[in-house]
């Protein structure tokens, strides 16, 4: 089973640099996207069901801003928009998709870097999330979260983590947070169960020659309960085309939908 998670930066956007030409020749199962930067009248057709997928998207109220979507090559059994938390859904950030006993979610966090009204914003989601992760982790299922968190965890998961300490995605609040979210609450970090080496990284910034030097961080992340995680088989950062500022992130796992 392979699953692919992308922040799209704008779908629009995306599609314009080839990204479902990409995901029509990548064997997924399941992608999930984040940024999606529009609504439901900007996303065409060929957006909408490329090749053998099926779309389904959470978009954001507010137009041209965030939005999550998966896309799917069997149908799921149920689809899930939303957490339920008004704050998180207002922003389109969260779908679900179950199949079977296993859950794939699209998950993204709000970023806290254009100034302190932002980043109280989300500390506050990290606040009404983690309860959520909490009951996700007591269902019983087998869940992958996949997307962007905004936060890297360690030192490993960005190029200057000296000078980017008090900066919004690095902050020890934000790290503590996501060390929680694993050590409490028991979810993986599947990546770095398979992939412990450095200079791994998911987004550049646009600035400098980010890209051309690799000053990146690793903010993208597939996530799992243990079992799940456990099944992952294979990782990859995709960098040969570049459909956005972070890099596809691919993940098999020996793990089969019925």
């Amino acid at each position: 089973m392979r699953i692919i998670t992308l922040n799209l930066n704008g779908i629009r956007s995306a599609a314009r640099k080839g990204f479902f030409k990409w995901t029509g020749r990548s064997r997924a199962d399941v992608v999930c996207v984040q940024e999606l930067k529009a609504q439901a009248a900007d996303v065409s057709p060929e957006m909408r069901e490329p090749g053998n997928f099926q779309g389904f998207f959470h978009y954001a109220e507010k137009k041209g801003y965030s939005g999550v979507g998966l896309y799917c090559r069997r149908a799921p059994d149920r689809v899930i928009e939303g957490t339920g938390i008004r704050d998180i859904d207002g922003e389109g950030r969260y779908l679900r998709a179950d199949f079977g006993p296993l859950s794939v979610i699209s998950v993204y966090l709000p970023s806290g870097s254009s100034g302190p009204h932002r980043q109280a914003i989300k500390f506050r989601y990290m606040d009404q999330f983690f309860p959520h992760l909490e009951e996700l982790a007591a269902e019983g299922r087998e869940i992958l979260l996949c997307g962007d968190w905004n936060i890297a965890h360690q030192e490993i998961d960005l190029k200057n983590w000296r000078g980017n300490r008090k900066n919004s995605g690095f902050l020890p609040e934000e790290r503590a947070w996501l060390t929680r979210v694993f050590d409490e609450l028991g979810w993986v970090d599947v990546f770095r169960r398979i992939d412990p080496r450095p200079e791994q990284y998911t987004w550049w910034s646009n600035r400098g020659q980010a890209w051309a030097k690799n000053v990146g961080w690793r903010i993208d992340y597939q996530i799992a309960t243990p079992k799940f995680a456990a099944t992952g088989k294979r990782v990859a950062i995709y960098k040969k085309q570049r459909f956005s500022d972070h890099a596809p992130l691919t993940i098999d796992y020996d793990y089969k939908i019925d």
